[in-house]
Parts: C-alpha cells; sequence; structure tokens
C-alpha cells in the first residue's frame, strides 16, 4: 500500500484539492512506495496566498531573527539527518552508505553559510555623491519567490533556493519534482518549528503544478533547476508580467587533460566525477578532451579506474559509487543514446544494462566521436563519458566552447600558465585546474548561455534573492 504525500502550506501537511495524482518509484526496483497528487490551481493559489500573508511580517523581520531561524533548521536537520538520508536515498536510489556525508551534512552547511549572509548585506558607502544631498543604498528582500528544483539532488537544491531567500527576508513557496518529493517535504516540516507559518510551503505535482507557479500573479521572482528546455519555457512566462527569473540549467563541462597531466590522478579524479550520482549532475566530467600524446594511456587508465571503482547496484550495498538513473524517462533516454551512437563510436566499457530489475546502467567509456555528433552536443545525464582526441591549445578551445552550454569545465595540467589561459578562455562559469566537482558554499555556482543565469550559493547567490533601492536626501 503506497503512502500518501500532501502538500505543505501555511504551515502544516495539508490535503491536495484535486483527484488528480501519482505513484512515486523506488528506482532501484521500479516499484510504487508513494502517491503523489498533482495540484491544481486551487493548491498554488492557497500557497501563495500563505507566501503573501507571511511576508508582510517575515520581511519586517531583522536578520539577525533569520540568522537565528536558519541556524536552528540546519541543527534541526543535522539532527535528523539519517531520516533525510533514508528518503533521499529511497526516492533517488543513491548509496546509502555515503549520504549523510555527501549531501546530508552539506546541505546543513550550507544553511549555516546562508545564515551568515542574513547579517552581511553589501552596499556602496553612504555618503555626499552630490553636493548638498546625502545618498544610501538599501538591500530589501523581492517578496513572495517561486522556486522549481530538480531530482538529482533534491534535498540539497531545496536548500540551495529557499536558504538564501529566507535570509534575504522573503517567504517562498517550492516545487520539488515529481519523483523526488520526500525530503523537500520533511525540510519545511522541519523548518516549521523556526518559521513562522507560510515563509516556506512546498507543493507537489508535475509539469502542469510548475506551470502553473511561474504563470502566477503573486511571485515577484521564479527559481528553477533543470533542463534548458523547461528554463526556457519558464524565462517566457515569466516575461509576461516582467517577474525576475533565476536559471541553473543543463550543462556539458569540458575537462582537458594535456600531455603533462598527472593520468592516474586525472583518470581516477575524472572518473568520481564523471560517475558519481550516475552522471546525473549539470557539472560532471563527462566529456573529455585529452591531448593526442597520451590519450590511449589515458583511456587505458580510465577505463581500468571504473571496471575497479564505478561499480552500481542497490543503494544499501556498501561497495557501490553510484545507484540507478532516477526515472523510466532518463532511464530510456540515456539506453537510446548509447544504443544510437553513430558507427564512429567505440564502447570502450560499459555500455549496458545491469540486472532486469530497476534503473542501473554500467559505468560508460565512449571514444571516437566527433565534435558534432549529438552526444558530445548535448547533455547526456548518465553514467556515460566520452573521451574525444585533440592536438593543440587552440583545438582544445574551439572544441571545448564549441557546446550551448557554459556551466563547468575543467584542464587538468602541471604548467601554470597553460592553466590560467584556458581558465581565461573557457567560456564557463566555473574552471576547476587539476581537479573536478568540488562546491564551496562561500564561492558563486552558475553558467553562462544556456546553462541559464544567476548564481546559487555564495555572497552572490544570496544578492540574487534582493532588490537595491537608492535613498537621497537633501541636506543643504
Amino acid at each position: 500500500m503506497s503512502a500518501p504525500i500532501r502538500n505543505f502550506i501555511n504551515g502544516e501537511y495539508v490535503d491536495a484539492r484535486t483527484d488528480d495524482g501519482f505513484d512515486v518509484i523506488d528506482p532501484a526496483t521500479e516499484e510504487a512506495y508513494g502517491s503523489s497528487p498533482v495540484s491544481g490551481q486551487a493548491d498554488v493559489d492557497a500557497a501563495f496566498a500563505a507566501a503573501a500573508s507571511a511576508f508582510e511580517t517575515w520581511g519586517e523581520t531583522t536578520p539577525a531573527e533569520r540568522q537565528l531561524a536558519l541556524f536552528r533548521i540546519a541543527d534541526a536537520m543535522e539532527a535528523r539527518a539519517e531520516e533525510f538520508a533514508d528518503l533521499e536515498s529511497k526516492d533517488t536510489g543513491k548509496p546509502r552508505a555515503s549520504l549523510v556525508q555527501d549531501e546530508i551534512m552539506l546541505s546543513v552547511d550550507q544553511i549555516r553559510f546562508f545564515a551568515g549572509e542574513a547579517r552581511h548585506l553589501s552596499g556602496m558607502a553612504t555618503a555626499e555623491y552630490m553636493a548638498d544631498h546625502t545618498s544610501s543604498i538599501r538591500r530589501e528582500p523581492i517578496g513572495v519567490i517561486g522556486q522549481v528544483t530538480p531530482w538529482n539532488y533534491p534535498l540539497n537544491m531545496a536548500v540551495w533556493k529557499f536558504a538564501p531567500a529566507i535570509a534575504a527576508g522573503n517567504t517562498t513557496v517550492i516545487k520539488p519534482s515529481d519523483t523526488t518529493p520526500s525530503s523537500t517535504l520533511l525540510l519545511a516540516e522541519v523548518a516549521a518549528e523556526f518559521l513562522p507559518p507560510g515563509v516556506l510551503n512546498v507543493i507537489t505535482g508535475d509539469r502542469t503544478t510548475g506551470a502553473r507557479m511561474i504563470e502566477h500573479r503573486t511571485p515577484q521572482m521564479v527559481s528553477i533547476t533543470g533542463s534548458v528546455r523547461a528554463g526556457m519555457e519558464v524565462a517566457k512566462s515569466a516575461a509576461s508580467d516582467l517577474k525576475r527569473v533565476h536559471l541553473e540549467l543543463g550543462g556539458k563541462a569540458p575537462v582537458v587533460v594535456w600531455n603533462d597531466a598527472d593520468l592516474e590522478a586525472a583518470a581516477e579524479g575524472i572518473g568520481i566525477a564523471g560517475y558519481f550520482n550516475a552522471g546525473q549532475d549539470c557539472t560532471a566530467a563527462t566529456r573529455v578532451l585529452v591531448h593526442e600524446d597520451v590519450h590511449d594511456e589515458f583511456v587505458a587508465a580510465l577505463v581500468a579506474w571504473a571496471r575497479d571503482n564505478a561499480k552500481t547496484g542497490a543503494p544499501d550495498r556498501d561497495d557501490i559509487l553510484f545507484g540507478p538513473v532516477n526515472n523510466a524517462n532518463q532511464f530510456s533516454r540515456v539506453s537510446g543514446i548509447i544504443d544510437s551512437l553513430p558507427g564512429n563510436a567505440t564502447v570502450e566499457l560499459g555500455g549496458r544494462r545491469q540486472g532486469d530489475r530497476g534503473y542501473f546502467l554500467e559505468a560508460t567509456v565512449v571514444t571516437g566521436l566527433e565534435q558534432t555528433d549529438d552526444a558530445i552536443q548535448h547533455e547526456i545525464f548518465g553514467p556515460v563519458i566520452t573521451v574525444q582526441r585533440i592536438s593543440s591549445e587552440a583545438q582544445a578551445l574551439e572544441w571545448a566552447n564549441g557546446v550551448e552550454y557554459g556551466l563547468s569545465s575543467s584542464v587538468w595540467t602541471k604548467d601554470h600558465a597553460r592553466a590560467m589561459r584556458f581558465a581565461k578562455h573557457l567560456d564557463f562559469g566555473c574552471v576547476w585546474i587539476n581537479t573536478h566537482i568540488p562546491l564551496v558554499a562561500e564561492m558563486p555556482h552558475g553558467g553562462f548561455k544556456h546553462s541559464g543565469y544567476g548564481k546559487d550559493l555564495s555572497t552572490y547567490g544570496f544578492e540574487d534573492y534582493t532588490r537595491i533601492k537608492h535613498v537621497m536626501s537633501f541636506i543643504g
């Protein structure tokens, strides 16, 4: 019997005002373990009404009050870390053994970071920039925020959205992915002990629910982490009433490995960054460009490392790096990409389904693809690493930048000057050097081009949830 999933509005769980719903599927077993409503217009209206009412008082709170609330939420989440990890593993199929440290405590740390940011408002100095007039800057909350999160990091992405928004004095309505609602609902339940009713609301549903949120007249800003297609639809919809838009979309990270790189270290680092979370990460190291002098040696090292270390299986196993692909649609999509690789491609490792139950795909390495092939140009979002051969810095930069995405990248070399040249010319929001994928709360995450705009994490991510007002006073 599947357990019902309920919305969390105005500080409590409530039943959706709809008969529409769907099963929530365990990706490791393909069995339903919950049922979720498709929240309709009445549910969306109720959530935004609660957020709007709460903003009248929450927007007037002091930074110290907001900071204290976030610290208490972080402490409560840490105390219930095992419960969060259980839900996250069930929803996503991620390895249970590493979830507390890899994601739950990371989310706790990020909430604490934004608690600090609440009391770190920036602006120009109050001064007389014109004779007899004193100018100052007010940094204010925007108002009600509508936020949509993805299924690859459900809890972490909810934290990236709600924590800076609430730290800045906004209120929010979050819609988690239809396949992974559980940990976000628990987050709202935990936060409700420390926040006034209506400050943080969560509604479940599918794409139609998300569209209703974006089209709603109440939110002054909408934020989404998702696909490029979804981001474009959000931007078009939000333009109808000039909502602010924050978009963190797909990626196709180039990973440039030069002939002086430590190949064993590169193979391990790229393998982890490419296969972690089954490659379902918009920053994943899945598009590798290797200098021709060491191409074959690197491929051999990557295949050997992946064969020994990039294991997949049921989330309760301790010996796996990643679990299943999250859902049936994504499993079909990634399998289809592998099955339709062009004749010039060579599958050096993997390329097959593992077992006959659950959405498990083997760690896969593909060589021989051309720059124009679909598997190079478009995000796969699965455990597939492609390796291309390059001969010069100019070619490496041309191919690295020759995609529509601009989120993250890395370069592996012992030559500092070369690393700095690539850091300058790579058209991506993040450039890692001799590493790939580490994130810290103090530094911004966000991309260019079709990877969207706006920043998560850092002071810049906090400032995205504020508005700036100039106040000038005549003193003559």
